[in-house]
């Protein structure tokens, strides 16, 4: 089995993958190691069964065509986005990810995010960091407890997160392609959603169906004094649109774990105190990020065994 890696430049799945390889008794090339990388895909072309990428790398069409044995695509993450899932139906090409054990973890940077970025942690420890406490106390912050709560998306991980703003007595609220069997109210129209919110999250999947989902118009709507949290992609928001609202004050404050041209972050967000930034690391836990790879793992195993995949995306 030969695993794409720099299709994913992701060192623990590779590293974990590597570490269990000879159970499979097959070979494993670590492509991202390759000093001539297309050389070596060249020539390694004609024996790669399985693929293992990233949910942020994916791979594309033409890598797909250039594979003509490839029978698996294991993605070490949930969102499938960047997987040409068309060309893998057409060749019959089975795709996995890595749902339910990471679901928690974003749940957990979720909250974080609207936490600090609402309350102000982030800002305040820069406060007595600088040393400025001595010379008053900071501006208030915002309440949490209490307030209404928008998500856009309301599969697992947006019920997680649901699950942890009642705990907080907040209000939910969702948005998504059809309503769901849950407990809260659901909004068909993302703008109304965020108009009758204090805070939106975006938990919904990447990919052409929510790309600029969380519009000009849902953040206008959303207003100076609304928080938006996005650990979902960075694709799903108007990203320019979000840096000139938060700039001009048109939107009160966010929370940003993914952003649309990573690892490239917009400059005038730097300055801003009322946005807290991450670098794309909402599952990324010791514990995580090792049962993610465990999971990569038991469902190549499982496809060289003959058995059924664990986890298919399709």
């Amino acid at each position: 089995m030969w695993t794409l890696g720099p299709l994913l430049g992701l060192a623990i799945a590779l590293t974990q993958f590597g570490a269990v390889s000879h159970e499979f008794g097959h070979a494993v090339e670590a492509l991202y190691e390759a000093a001539d990388r297309a050389a070596t895909l060249r020539r390694l072309a004609p024996d790669v069964a399985v693929v293992v990428t990233s949910g942020g790398a994916g791979i594309d069409r033409a890598t797909i065509a250039a594979l003509p044995q490839l029978k698996l695509i294991a993605c070490f993450g949930v969102g499938v986005d960047a997987i040409d899932l068309a060309a893998a139906r057409e060749r019959q090409i089975a795709v996995t990810n890595t749902p339910d054990v990471l679901t928690e973890e974003v749940a957990d940077l979720a909250l974080g995010l609207l936490l600090a970025t609402a309350r102000r942690i982030v800002a305040g420890d820069r406060y007595v960091r600088a040393g400025r406490w001595p010379g008053g106390a900071m501006p208030l912050a915002s309440r949490v407890h209490g307030k209404r709560l928008g998500i856009v998306g309301m599969g697992r991980i947006g019920q997680a997160i649901a699950t942890r703003g009642l705990a907080f007595g907040l209000q939910i609220a969702y948005h998504g392609p059809r309503p769901k069997p849950v407990p809260y109210r659901y909004e068909p129209d993302p703008v109304a959603l965020a108009r009758g919110v204090d805070f939106l999250i975006a938990a919904c999947p990447g990919g052409a169906a929510t790309r600029g989902l969380v519009s000009r118009a849902v953040l206008e709507a959303l207003g100076p004094q609304g928080l938006f949290v996005n650990i979902a992609r960075g694709s799903v928001v108007d990203e320019t649109a979000l840096v000139e609202l938060l700039v001009a004050g048109r939107l009160g404050a966010a929370g940003l774990d993914v952003f649309a041209d990573e690892p490239n972050v917009p400059a005038a967000l730097f300055a801003l105190d009322q946005v807290v930034l991450q670098p794309h690391q909402a599952s990324a836990t010791h514990e995580t990020r090792a049962a993610m790879g465990q999971l990569v793992v038991d469902n190549v195993a499982a496809f060289f065994a003959g058995r059924p995949l664990l986890t298919p995306v399709h």
